[in-house]
């Protein structure tokens, strides 16, 4: 079995197979990593989709020196982070669409949970935005994407005890900052 720094080496030189290879390899992770971020499945579609067509476009800036895995992780949650944004900003422009708020209606959870969770969801989401790159990094492998602290130590060519005070010191500063932006209200649509 290749090496995704191998496969990468032959998409380079436009082997196909290898390309399909790569994407089947990552798919399920990357789909995944796009719904925690979007919140439906048709969105994390599109999303993961454009993940790959980046990826693929960057395949000829990727340093072989540095582990794939990391160096696409990097990528694909930064195109996540940008997809939030541009939809947050969407959303701040035009009020919601009317079925928006009949999927609430119908699900069998009360309207009001459905509604805090999401709120939850976009607070959690702002608060991502505001930690540094690595903790970043941290918390959206052990706690979005579940990956163990020995698979990201391994992916970052770090000791375990390395990763282990990252996760721990990145949930830290993320729920200070959960705490900063609820005492301003932003979980009420205060600003």
């Amino acid at each position: 079995m290749k090496t995704d720094e191998e496969l990468v080496r032959l998409c380079q030189q436009r082997d196909a197979h290898s390309w399909q290879t790569l994407v089947d390899r990552h798919q399920d992770r990357i789909l995944n990593l796009a719904f925690q971020f979007s919140g439906n499945r048709e969105s994390a579609r599109d999303l993961a989709q454009d993940i790959f067509v980046r990826l693929y476009e960057s395949l000829g800036l990727y340093d072989p020196a540095r582990p794939f895995q990391t160096w696409f992780n990097s990528l694909a949650r930064n195109l996540c982070i940008d997809h939030y944004r541009k939809s947050r900003k969407d959303k701040a422009v035009v009020d919601p669409p009317v079925d928006e708020f009949g999927d609430l209606a119908s699900d069998d959870e009360p309207t009001d949970r459905r509604l805090e969770r999401r709120e939850g969801k976009d607070l959690l989401l702002r608060a991502l935005e505001q930690l540094g790159a690595i903790s970043r990094d941290a918390i959206v492998q052990k706690d979005l994407q579940g990956l163990t602290h020995e698979e990201m130590a391994s992916m970052e060519g770090v000791p375990v005890g390395t990763m282990k005070s990252r996760v721990s010191r990145a949930r830290a500063d993320l729920a200070r900052i959960l705490l900063k932006l609820e005492g301003r209200g932003v979980r009420h649509g205060v600003s």
